[in-house]
């Protein structure tokens, strides 16, 4: 099971950081995703991360957002800073196709 939260409202070029905190699964081993779906867009794929670290990221978020694990906590991060209006979307976290309840970030202009 996965619980994501920490979006909100927040003005461009501000920031937030979202958090995942993940129950009943082997946390440590698996690759976590962070995905978004925008209003009337397709859902896709933001930033990953492998259980050694290894980080992947969509090419409109590089250099702005890090994705980060905790596990100890059990917990998956993304920060996200200078946001822009068309970050606005409801950001997911996802393993293995195990999917948490979204969190809804709206970045105003």
């Amino acid at each position: 099971q996965l619980q994501a939260c920490g979006g909100g409202l927040v003005q461009t070029g501000g920031s937030l950081r979202l958090s995942c905190k993940a129950s009943g699964l082997n946390f440590a081993i698996a690759t976590m995703n962070w995905h978004r779906q925008g209003p009337g867009k397709h859902r896709e794929l933001v930033a990953s991360i492998a259980s050694s670290g290894s980080t992947n990221y969509q090419d409109s978020v590089k250099g702005r957002f890090t994705i980060s694990r905790d596990n100890a906590r059990r917990t998956l991060y993304l920060q996200m800073n200078s946001l822009k209006p068309e970050d606005t979307a409801v950001y997911y976290c996802e393993t293995r196709d195990t999917w948490g309840r979204g969190t809804l970030v709206t970045v105003s202009s």
